[in-house]
């Protein structure tokens, strides 16, 4: 592997391409087509709502014979974070015989697309489907383009297109042979550098002259020996937040320290009592982790963004975030989820439901992280659920997002554990609503006294959302309504 110093190289169609001097903030999107000329990426929205810069990301696959991608939102996503990595673009699409790939010639005999603003970046979503799905089920397609805003509303013969395309799968597939020995010389060191006395040297994918970098480690141990040095780094995984703060508040951290190459965070450790998540784990893998065991939590998954959000998001990030409307925390704390927290060679373990002190705020000292979330495996007999409230149905912020875990002896609530979202400065149990229900047949519960125990324990806001008079009502009802579904199958006998 050769070594270039201060220059973010990654793989495009068949060659390496070499940025040098470019900003450790400069975005995925503006790199494509202030630099590349590559305009078939567009910028609709610049905080990954509308798909309209839709690209794919790959890195080489586990066996290290063919490329593994994603669809990603190039508006929010940082450059550097490419580094030894590729890329495809619409432009990427055509054989230099000139023809099309088999989703862009079905948008054109379908008539797919209008203004064509967003037709690239809804390309690229079904592009990459079929790289992994080559007989997508109708609602498969329509979950695919889910992130792709298309403002003629023109989604019927693109759905159309979608199910021609798929007529001809054996072009479907993109030829990659070209990139996968280029990504193999530009693959990141695994281990980390140390100087003559043994210390952890990690070196900048971008540094300034005043001093400035984007770092991109490989190992757990760089990772806490960089933060024990610069405790006020910002950590990046998905980009889904620090690419928001990049674009629209012109965000520009001193220290940028990309997680994204640290294999022991993208693993996930399976036990008979948990699963403990890497930090890096994407909330897609998540949400296939999950969909047996807790269903209801992998459908607010579901709803938590689009295929682009959902690929690059990280469980750890949206915890570390720390947003009173984060949808993953309510789940997590119902269930019992406790964060391994590191600070260079020490851990701790925290409760979930201890690690907030105020809004976006947390129990973090400084130079530590998230190493892994340890989310409980089902109990005999425990029922859990979930639902999110939101003003849309679909990659919306939440109203209120509601879960419970409970068992059922001798037909009374036990062990209950409530959360919600949006009611509080972050988000949290609600122990006296727990109390309310703990030890009480559901037939037995009053709403009454669901009201004063949500009055008791939140102070009364009306917010962008929704009003303080719908969320308590809304919360109240949820808890109303996890608990009256439940039948005696679902109950452990005492």
């Amino acid at each position: 592997m050769s070594q270039v110093t201060n220059t973010v190289r990654f793989v495009l169609d068949g060659q390496i391409v070499e940025a040098q001097g470019v900003r450790r903030t400069t975005t995925v999107l503006d790199y494509l087509r202030e630099k590349l000329h590559r305009t078939g990426t567009k910028e609709g929205c610049a905080e990954g709502d509308c798909g309209a810069c839709v690209v794919m990301v790959g890195d080489l696959n586990a066996k290290g014979q063919g490329v593994d991608y994603k669809a990603v939102n190039s508006c929010i996503q940082l450059l550097p974070s490419l580094d030894g990595k590729s890329i495809k673009t619409v432009e990427s699409l055509k054989k230099p015989d000139g023809t099309l790939h088999p989703v862009q010639q079905a948008m054109v005999n379908c008539h797919g697309s209008q203004c064509g603003f967003c037709t690239p970046g809804i390309v690229m979503s079904l592009v990459n489907l079929v790289q992994v799905n080559q007989s997508p089920k109708r609602q498969e397609v329509s979950d695919a383009l889910s992130g792709n805003l298309c403002r003629c509303t023109g989604y019927a013969p693109i759905l159309d297109a979608a199910s021609k395309a798929c007529g001809n799968k054996a072009a479907l597939k993109l030829d990659d042979s070209a990139d996968v020995p280029l990504l193999k010389e530009i693959q990141r060191a695994s281990t980390p550098t140390v100087n003559l006395e043994g210390d952890i040297i990690v070196q900048p994918v971008v540094r300034t002259r005043k001093g400035n970098e984007f770092v991109s480690p490989a190992t757990l141990a760089e990772v806490a020996d960089y933060l024990v040095k610069h405790p006020t780094s910002t950590l990046l995984a998905g980009s889904t937040e620090v690419g928001l703060q990049v674009n629209k508040k012109y965000s520009r951290p001193d220290h940028i320290v990309y997680l994204g190459n640290v294999t022991k965070l993208k693993q996930v450790k399976d036990t008979p009592q948990a699963w403990h998540i890497g930090a890096v784990v994407s909330l897609t893998e998540v949400e296939g982790l999950v969909a047996k065991a807790y269903p209801d939590f992998a459908e607010v998954l579901r709803r938590f963004g689009s295929p682009p959000i959902r690929s690059t998001a990280t469980l750890a990030g949206n915890i570390a975030n720390g947003s009173p409307i984060g949808d993953s925390m309510p789940c997590l704390m119902a269930l019992g989820t406790t964060l391994t927290l590191r600070r260079g060679d020490k851990t701790r373990t925290v409760s979930l439901d201890k690690f907030y002190t105020g809004q976006k705020q947390n129990v973090l000292q400084a130079g530590e992280f998230i190493e892994a979330v340890v989310l409980p495996k089902p109990q005999a007999g425990q029922v859990f659920r979930a639902h999110k409230v939101s003003k849309r149905f679909e990659q919306d912020i939440s109203a209120t997002c509601a879960a419970i875990t409970y068992t059922l002896k001798g037909g009374k609530l036990s062990n209950v554990k409530l959360a919600f979202n949006g009611l509080a400065p972050s988000p949290c149990r609600a122990p006296k609503l727990e109390a309310v229900l703990e030890g009480k047949a559901p037939a037995d519960v009053k709403e009454s006294d669901l009201d004063a125990a949500i009055a008791d324990s939140f102070v009364a806001r009306d917010g962008l959302r929704a009003t303080w008079a719908y969320r308590s009502l809304v919360a109240r009802n949820l808890v109303i309504d996890f608990i009256e579904e439940q039948t005696q199958s679902t109950a452990e006998v005492a």
